[in-house]
């Protein structure tokens, strides 16, 4: 039999029997249903990436506040911040994060208002200038956050305890000008990915 012969029944043999069969098998492994447990390993590896990188946005304050979902390789962002370019900012950061295929930015960016920044300043005073409250600005990221929506000031963020809770909001509602605070203050340590 001459090497043309052989080549050519190798090749014919590679291509109607062990093509399709590589391809049913491809076919099959793309069918299967991912493994939850690594689909869930795989998500919380995601989510501590992006709850670091969002800790390390360095145009992030204390009148900013982010949250994020991790659905696959979806990452869903939202919370509320006082500059557009801190909006795109915190996308960007996240974007970069193996195994994250897709960011859905749902960050809403509040008015432009010097009425709204002259309250968060007023704010930070009233609540970080008490002395049992100093120790949370401490953190390097603060855990009580300051958002001021036309006159409307949110709390958010943790505390250690009830009565930090009611001092924040007491201070919060001290300060002039401001139409309404809602306490969303959670007591007790943040929960972060694990």
């Amino acid at each position: 039999m001459s090497a043309y012969r052989l080549r050519n029944r190798t090749s014919n043999f590679f291509v109607f029997y062990l093509l399709p069969l590589a391809l049913l098998g491809l076919l099959t492994m793309a069918a299967r249903p991912q493994d939850p447990q690594n689909s869930s390993r795989n998500e919380q590896i995601i989510s501590r990436e992006v709850y670091h990188r969002l800790a390390l946005e360095p145009r992030l304050s204390v009148f900013d506040i982010v949250g994020f979902h991790v659905n696959g390789g979806t990452v869903t962002l939202t919370g509320e911040v006082t500059q557009p370019v801190k909006k795109s900012d915190a996308e960007s950061a996240v974007k970069g994060i193996e195994g994250v295929d897709k960011v859905d930015n749902q960050i809403r960016v509040l008015p432009l208002s010097p009425m709204d920044q002259k309250i968060r300043e007023a704010e930070f005073h009233a609540i970080y200038s008490l002395p049992s409250l100093q120790k949370y600005a401490w953190y390097s990221v603060q855990s009580i956050h300051i958002i001021v929506d036309n006159g409307h000031v949110t709390l958010e963020g943790w505390v250690d305890n009830q009565a930090d809770k009611d001092a924040a909001n007491v201070r919060a509602n001290s300060v002039s000008g401001v139409f309404s605070v809602k306490n969303n203050l959670q007591v007790g340590q943040p929960k972060r990915p694990a």
